[in-house]
């Protein structure tokens, strides 16, 4: 973790900030090793604040040892100007992606009341996820091993599933797996869409039952030393229609030419484009309607980002998504995604989970 310090103060730097205040849990994590689910870190050139309630202080000094870890009581007028004044900073950065405003307000007219008040309390964005979004090699064996269960999970259920099974029961089937195989609590609820349920990207599974002919968005996510996977596959039950055979195929054209294609040094927007031009060119750009990936780790959605307007550039060692698709509403839709890592200057796919499209039925 000193290592991580030791970058992190350096960005401070450059930011031109003389300390931060870290309130997000997976940047908390990453830079302490904290995994108590209630805390802030105060950290400075010269200081690193762990503050954390009762519950978690013994834990805390046994995952913190880089930190000085302190009791939080009642509101944090009560303890942030102590610890402010503690870090001795002028300029002090917070994540403002992440804050609530109700916790920045409190900070806020608590800093306003301070006695000889020099303290400004300042935005800071992507210091911390700019540091995650390159991964550690441990890193990347923890997100290997979720990947795996991953990719096990829907081995598991592409074996059981068929026509009748209700949507909950296969999205049980699969996290009932990831769990036994050893997964922490996945990162999200598998999203399980059948028929027009698939065209909705973030379907809850319901009590649908699959049908015959129709397409189904399996995705999901399993969680190893706290870092995440991400996958999804399409598929359809019995004999697939000229319209489910078409659209799975130029999505799949779409994730192999951008896994063929995308380098280091190409902005999220440019390796989006790649794929999204061969949707577009299909005549389905309009069904395409988010990015083509994301950062996968800590949080199973961080940087780097892969979508229109994306300006960071990829980089070796970051790990994100492939996932292009296509959605039409009260038809549904296809999606096909990969975790890959950026690996000598390309994509490295680490998911090996089949690529089945027509499950049984003939042609």
């Amino acid at each position: 973790m000193s290592r991580r310090l030791e970058k992190l103060r350096h960005k401070l730097a450059e930011s031109e900030l003389d300390g931060i205040f870290i309130s997000q849990p997976e940047s908390r994590r990453y830079l302490s090793g904290f995994t108590g689910s209630a805390g802030f870190l105060l950290i400075s050139q010269e200081s690193a604040i762990l503050a954390t309630d009762f519950r978690y202080l013994e834990q805390a000094q046994g995952e913190a040892p880089d930190f000085q870890v302190v009791s939080l009581k009642n509101e944090p007028a009560e303890w942030f100007p102590q610890l402010a004044s503690e870090i001795r900073a002028k300029r002090l950065g917070f994540e403002a992606g992440h804050l609530s405003f109700a916790v920045y307000r409190q900070l806020t007219e608590t800093v306003n009341k301070m006695s000889q008040n020099q303290l400004q309390f300042l935005p800071a964005e992507g210091l911390v996820e700019e540091l995650r979004a390159v991964k550690e090699e441990a890193e990347l064996e923890l997100i290997a091993e979720a990947v795996k269960l991953a990719d096990a999970a829907f081995e598991h259920v592409l074996a059981i599933i068929r026509p009748g099974m209700r949507e909950r029961e296969v999205a049980w089937e699969l996290e009932k797996f990831l769990r036994e195989a050893g997964s922490e609590p996945v990162t999200f609820q598998p999203i399980v869409a059948s028929g027009p349920n698939s065209a909705l990207p973030h379907a809850t599974a319901s009590e649908r039952p699959l049908a015959v002919g129709e397409p189904v968005v399996i995705d999901i996510g399993a969680r190893v030393g706290g870092y995440s996977s991400d996958l999804s596959r399409t598929l359809c039950l019995g004999q697939a229609d000229r319209t489910f055979t078409r659209i799975y195929d130029v999505v799949l054209g779409a994730q192999l030419t951008a896994l063929a294609t995308i380098e280091a040094g190409l902005s999220g927007d440019q390796a989006d484009q790649l794929a999204r031009t061969v949707i577009e060119q299909a005549g389905y750009g309009d069904a395409f309607g988010h990015g083509l990936g994301h950062g996968v780790g800590l949080a199973v959605h961080e940087e780097p980002r892969l979508g229109p307007n994306s300006a960071g550039l990829l980089a070796e060692g970051m790990v994100f998504t492939i996932e292009p698709a296509i959605y039409l509403k009260g038809w549904g839709g296809v999606r096909l995604e990969d975790v890959v890592v950026m690996e000598d200057g390309r994509a490295r796919v680490l998911s090996k989970a089949t690529k089945v499209g027509q499950l049984g039925g003939e042609g």
